[in-house]
């Protein structure tokens, strides 16, 4: 498998199944391109695939760091993937919130400044991320 963030725009195409950086979950590849004329690229990928939940963009205030950084939900690593952004590109990734060991279906930025992370598991949680002290 394998996943990509898109930026979508009206009238682009984004090449799946023509152009991919991700392989079929036999391990075959889908296909041998990875790019062709008139196919956008994706902001990022992740191959293997890291099953991305939510995501969203940090505009709070509590973690100013943080500000402009996008945040995936990564269910099959049981983590966050935080993405720091430059001119519409990826800069860094950090993989956080693994010590949890919990899947994470969503994450969310509150209008609080406080980053929430909702757990995928019978016993779901709501986990509130708060600066350390």
């Amino acid at each position: 498998g394998g996943d990509e963030l898109n930026r979508i725009e009206p009238g682009k195409n984004y090449g799946w199944p023509a152009i991919t950086h991700g392989v079929d979950y036999s391990g075959a590849y889908v296909s041998p391109f990875t790019e062709a004329e008139d196919m956008e690229q994706p902001v990022t990928y992740w191959s293997p695939s890291i099953a991305p939940g939510g995501f969203c963009e940090y505009r709070g205030d509590l973690f100013p760091e943080w500000k402009g950084n996008l945040f995936v939900a990564a269910l099959a690593e049981k983590s966050v993937r935080r993405l720091v952004m430059e001119n519409g590109k990826v800069k860094s990734q950090e993989t956080m919130f693994t010590e949890l060991d919990q899947r994470i279906r969503e994450v969310r930025a509150g209008p609080d400044g406080y980053l929430y992370l909702l757990t995928d598991s019978d016993e779901g949680k709501i986990l509130r991320i708060s600066p350390a002290n």
